[in-house]
């Protein structure tokens, strides 16, 4: 994953049209040829960016990302990145209309270690051996320290 820094980052302005522009920010970026179409990162991307189009991942509108990055460690295959590139400015409006219009969506998720649910722990992403994983912050500091 590249790593950007705020020095990246343009400044935001309009365009004529109203359009807001805000030069270079991050923004999801998914690899084709390893895209399996599971559709994982879908869920993740409360924004809606990201949608199955003929059985492949794509970010359909750079307006509704974030650039957060959630949908990147759900990813069995490592297809998904965040680049620092020109793309028009994130529209939280659209965003939100858009969440509301859809309403709740939920994939439940277990850790891998002990198989505690979300609803019974927290739980973080981490990567491991090119799987993407969820594991609880109860046995977080064993696979950290041994």
């Amino acid at each position: 994953m590249k790593l950007f820094s705020l020095a990246d980052i343009g400044s935001e302005h309009a365009r004529p049209s109203g359009e807001r522009v805000v030069g270079r920010r991050p923004v999801v970026r998914i690899d084709e040829e390893l895209c399996n179409g599971c559709g994982a990162c879908v869920t993740p991307c409360a924004e809606g960016a990201i949608v199955l189009v003929n059985g492949k991942a794509r970010v359909l509108d750079e307006t509704l990302c974030d650039g957060a990055g959630f949908c990147l460690p759900v990813c069995p295959t490592g297809a998904l990145s965040i680049e620092v590139r020109d793309a028009p400015a994130f529209d939280e409006a659209k965003a939100e209309a858009l969440m509301r219009e859809r309403g709740p969506v939920y994939m439940a998720q277990r850790c891998f270690h002990c198989r505690a649910s979300e609803e019974r722990a927290y739980l973080v992403p981490v990567r491991h051996a090119g799987q993407s994983l969820w594991v609880c912050t109860h046995c977080l500091p064993a696979l950290i320290h041994g």
